[in-house]
Formats: C-alpha cells, structure tokens, sequence
C-alpha cells in the first residue's frame, strides 16, 4: 500500500473547488476504489454516482485528470506514483454535488428520438432476420450510457446555444441502428437525424470515439455513413433535380404537409416550396447511371489542396469500391 496524491472537485451548483487529499491505494486498484476509501476515512460525505464497479451500467462517469472516464476502468496503475491525480465531475453538464451531474438532457434527447416502429404485417414474435443484419447494428447495442461521449462532444460542451438543436453522438448511433434495421418501417430516420437531431452540426473530430470506453466506432461506423446517405438524398444534384420535377407536379395535390414524426406541426414552406410529406417514398433521380443496388457511381475527386485524414484509413484509394460502404469499419491492410 502506497499514499498517493489527489486533488478531488468539492462543491455544488453555487460553487466549489479542488481539495487535496492523501489516500492510500492498494496494487491493482480503480479509481473508484480511491473514491471508496476516501469516503469511508476522510470525507463521508463525499458524492460520487456508481453502481456495478464493472464497467457496464455507465454510472461513475467523472473526469481524471481532464479525460472522461468510467471510474470503475481507470486502474491507478495507469499514473506515475509520484503524479497528482485530479479528478473532477462532467463538465458539460450542470453540477449537482460533488462528482455527480444532472444529465438530464439527455433522457430528454432519448424521448425525443422516435422508437423502434415494427412492421404492421409481421406479428410480435414473428419478427425474423438475417444474421448480417443482427451483426450491423449489434455493436451499437453494446453502448452502456455512460454519456461521455456527450460530455466531450465540443458542438455541446462549448456551446450551450446548441443543446435544443442537437442530440450528440449517443443518439445518433441510435438513429443508424433504426436506419440500417430491416425490421423497422420507418423511412424518415435520415432526414430526421439531419432535421431534428442537428446530425450537421457535427465536424467528425471522432473525439467521441476516442473516449468510449465500449469501444464502438461512433463516427467511423455510425455518424459518418449517416452523412453520407443524408447527402446522397438531399444534397445530390441528380436526386435534387429529380425532388424539383417531382415537388413541381405535387404543388397542386399537396395543400399542406404534415410530418409523420410531429403530425401537429406542419412542415415550414420557404420560397414558395412545394410542401414535404415524410411519408412518401422519394422518386429516383432521371437518368442516373446507377448499379443494381441503385447506388451512384463514384468518381475519383482530385484536388491540389491537402485535406484532413481520410475517414477510410490512410492506405486507402480512390475511387473507393461502392460495395465496401457500409456500416462496417473498412478492413485495414497489413
């Protein structure tokens, strides 16, 4: 047993500050375990939010010297003995005491986010699918809710103006779970994760992935394809010309437009556009060259300025095979 250094956030939503301490921490020991025994010999009334110590309910979320972290998984041994060790509560969300924070916000996000809606052919328990389709969505079933990927997503953290327009990470790999699910009858998951999710506001700095301590590949496998598909509906030049023809020849059949998803709040109608309806399946583009998937073909862009690191892997060339995306991380080379 060895005395280690601590400096721990004590306070409430008026206020508070880092305190020192001095507790002895065994070999193999979490830092959840130097919170144990720091309330048991020193500070009884110190509040921290846990409950299963193994790293699957996603309770003693809390920052250790600045990175979010499941308490319960960061081994002291991590740190050097003679090092500092800070630890602080959440900071995106509000503090309610100590290291517990009120992440309310997204509960409220998870209410907003439309459920799983089944086929209305296939009764309960009739429900069947194809192995593949278990195996595509199954890494985002694994997330446990700890929400740190909420907490270090910055389009949140820095800027509280964007908390009513966006749903952050957590939940839009839940919105490509829904979207890739053969079973659910939705059609709209895309255009509601770019509409009412704020799937936009999101710049792919993959900081969410980087600290998921289930390791799913949230940008990689989730938000990324996400943007893709949102792009290839909306934002197309084909399928946008392809929209107008088709909005043209509704204008007079369509007198107001209600969304599946908020039947009580039409659609806003900007520059004399013809109304949506969510609903409706989308007419294919006019005379696209597309394959028998009914996927575009992709054309090598070439360019002399440097971009970022590429979403696919650096061995990666272009033009990328159609058939490899998917929801999949693609297979590195060795």
């Amino acid at each position: 047993m060895t005395v280690r250094q601590f400096k721990v956030w004590r306070g409430d939503s008026a206020g508070g500050q880092l305190v020192n301490y001095d507790v002895d921490v065994n070999e193999g020991e979490v830092v959840l375990d130097v919170i144990h025994r720091l309330q048991a010999t020193q500070e009884p009334d110190l509040a921290c939010r846990w409950n299963c110590k193994a790293g699957k309910c996603g309770s003693c979320s809390m920052e250790i010297d600045g990175m979010p972290r499941l308490a319960c998984m960061t081994r002291m041994s991590t740190f050097e003995e003679d090092e500092t060790v800070t630890i602080t509560p959440l900071r995106t969300f509000p503090v309610i005491r100590d290291l517990v924070t009120d992440v309310t916000f997204n509960y409220i996000k998870a209410r907003e986010t439309p459920a799983f809606a089944p086929p209305k052919d296939v009764a309960p328990g009739d429900y069947r699918m194809q192995q593949v389709d278990v195996d595509r969505s199954q890494e985002f079933r694994k997330c446990i809710e700890c929400f740190l990927c909420q907490n270090t997503c910055h389009v949140v953290r820095d800027h509280e103006e964007n908390k009513a327009a966006f749903s952050g990470p957590r939940f839009f790999i839940r919105a490509a779970e829904l979207d890739m699910h053969p079973l659910d009858a939705r059609t709209d998951r895309k255009e509601y994760a770019q509409k009412e999710q704020g799937l936009g506001y999101c710049n792919i700095t993959k900081c969410c992935t980087e600290v998921c301590p289930e390791h799913i590949k949230i940008t990689d496998n989730a938000i990324i394809p996400m943007k893709e598909r949102v792009v290839d509906r909306r934002y197309d030049p084909l399928v946008r010309l392809g929209r107008k023809i088709l909005r043209r020849d509704q204008l007079e059949q369509e007198a107001v437009a209600v969304t599946t998803l908020h039947p009580a709040h039409p659609t806003p109608q900007t520059d004399g556009t013809a109304p949506i309806n969510w609903h409706r399946e989308l007419t294919p583009p006019m005379g696209a060259d597309v394959d028998e998937k009914g996927h575009l073909p992709l054309n090598e862009l070439l360019s002399d300025r440097v971009g970022a690191n590429s979403p696919f892997g650096d061995d990666v060339e272009f033009p990328v095979d159609p058939t490899k995306l998917n929801y999949y991380h693609p297979e590195q080379k060795h």
